[in-house]
């Protein structure tokens, strides 16, 4: 079986949510091709669904040593730095991935979410909606602009948006949890404004 065979059988697995043996394989074809930078970013990308970032963080600059303007790889390091809080970081990481590879909804997404938790809230936001704009039924995009538009307490809009995602998505807990609190804060906030 040819290298991209394997690489294709490896995602499938990742997608199935079985991170272990989609990196078992990986590892068999780094074993047979020392410079195959695909099968370290499918190994990053695995770690990185496992929260192992020490692990994830070491393939990924691997992969990059190998094709250090892999879009891809670019993409995965700048989200692992996100969801660590490095967020000047991701947002150098992100940006270069957007200049290999512009206007991808994903790098777009997390690019917009870094900035926004950086605190340039405002241009955080253009840049999601952007993402959105290509991706409108993309419930990662949806969800994460909402998050932002919770932060910044824009409760129509982040309600609006979780409902959108939930037609697309009826099972998406992430949705369901963040629609509860967007209410829940929507009710206290003009519970506040009414009390004064």
């Amino acid at each position: 079986m040819v290298l991209d065979d394997l690489l294709k059988e490896a995602d499938a697995l990742k997608l199935k949510g079985k991170h272990h043996e989609a990196i078992a394989l990986a590892n068999k074809m780094i074993l047979s091709d020392m410079d195959y930078a695909e099968a370290f970013e499918e190994v990053g990308d695995n770690y990185l669904s496992l929260r192992e970032y020490d692990k994830a963080m070491k393939a990924l600059k691997h992969s990059l040593k190998l094709r250090p303007r892999s879009p891809n790889a670019l993409y995965l390091l700048g989200f692992l730095y996100s969801s660590t809080g490095d967020f000047e970081k991701s947002i150098e990481t992100l940006e270069l991935a957007n200049r290999v590879q512009p206007h991808h909804p994903e790098i777009l997404r997390c690019l917009g979410w870094s900035i926004f938790h950086s605190g340039d809230r405002k241009r955080g936001l253009v840049i999601l909606e952007r993402a959105r704009a290509m991706a409108p039924k993309d419930t990662l995009i949806l969800c994460d602009l909402a998050v932002c538009y919770l932060n910044d307490r824009q409760f129509e809009a982040t309600i609006s948006l979780l409902e959108e995602a939930l037609k697309l998505e009826p099972e998406n807990e992430k949705a369901k949890d963040c629609l509860e609190t967007a209410k829940f804060f929507q009710r206290e906030f003009k519970k506040l404004k009414e009390s004064k």
